[in-house]
């Protein structure tokens, strides 16, 4: 009887040496991904934001002169040293009226650029662009400029050549506080600094507004112009408008670089955080005090942002009608 061997059968796969690695699946990949381009910015967010809002914190409540690191706790007394000093809170009610008038003029102007710009035909996006472009400046260069060659307090500047024309006596506009025409300097530099940039917000959102809107608006008689903008347009904007104005709020009360160098050498409309400045970082440099100050500033942002979004309707949800 003979056997018959079979040529090329399968032999069985000798033992691996070593464990094969499981392949890192997609969802592992993208983890790994997200982490290497977040990592860094995390850290930077927690080490230059919220460290140091966290050790302001702890600052307020200890008597820290000349150091970061005190020892002796006063509780709420810095505080009430804030409270108590006339200038820190005569600050913080001209800035509530500042924003008063800062916010719905700022939000006034973006919006109508924002319709010019969106109704335009042609050249859309060169008048956008020169509209943006401020945005991009240095608010201390426009504080200067503003300063020394358009609200100049001598006959050279900008304002008092115009108002001599009209026979007009020039005007110290940053060198007396009654009247205050320091005001104008000061709420004209930052509606040319940020308009521009709210305007691309408005802009943004008018382009999503579906047209079959003003179709149907059209088609029930409604007429272009103040009726259409009134019933559509400015109801499709409730969203954006309440982020600009939360935005502009915000922006008003940390006003800080265009005071400081227009008004750095007076005591009379200087902002919040110029006080915080002075009393952080001047003669005294109590940290404690300083920190204190500006625990209340933000709470006060805080409760205003809040008001302002109750009022505004910011996080309610639309009624189906």
């Amino acid at each position: 009887m003979s056997t018959t061997t079979t040529r090329g059968a399968a032999r069985p796969a000798p033992a691996a040496a070593f464990p094969a690695r499981p392949r890192r699946g997609p969802r592992g990949s993208s983890t790994l991904a997200f982490w290497v381009f977040t990592g860094p910015f995390l850290i930077g967010l927690l080490v230059f934001v919220y460290i140091p809002i966290g050790w302001s914190l702890w600052l307020s409540f200890f008597e820290a002169r000349f150091t970061v690191t005190p020892d002796k706790f006063v509780g709420l007394d810095n505080y009430r040293q804030m409270l108590e000093n006339s200038d820190f809170t005569g600050a913080l009610v001209t800035f509530t009226v500042f924003a008063a008038l800062i916010v719905p003029l700022t939000w006034a102007v973006s919006l109508g650029l924002a319709l010019m710009v969106n109704r335009l035909r042609f050249m859309r996006a060169f008048f956008r662009s020169v509209f943006f472009l401020p945005t991009a400046c240095s608010y201390v260069a426009a504080s200067l400029i503003w300063k020394m060659s358009l609200f100049s307090g001598v006959r050279f500047g900008l304002m008092n050549t115009v108002l001599g024309w009209f026979g007009i006596e020039n005007i110290a506009w940053l060198a007396n506080p009654d009247p205050p025409w320091y005001w104008l300097v000061i709420v004209s530099a930052r509606l040319w600094l940020q308009s521009g940039f709210y305007m691309i917000l408005f802009l943004a959102a008018l382009q999503n507004i579906p047209p079959e809107l003003y179709e149907a608006a059209a088609i029930d008689g409604a007429r272009p112009g103040w009726q259409t903008f009134r019933h559509i347009t400015l109801p499709q904007l409730r969203a954006t408008s309440t982020a600009v104005i939360l935005l502009l709020l915000v922006a008003a009360y940390q006003a800080f670089d265009e005071f400081f160098n227009l008004l750095s050498k007076t005591t009379w409309g200087r902002p919040p955080l110029v006080e915080l400045y002075y009393t952080a970082l001047g003669q005294a440099q109590d940290y404690g005090a300083g920190s204190a100050g500006a625990v209340i500033l933000t709470l006060l942002i805080c409760l205003v942002t809040l008001l302002q979004g109750r009022f505004m309707g910011f996080g309610r949800r639309d009624e189906a009608k």
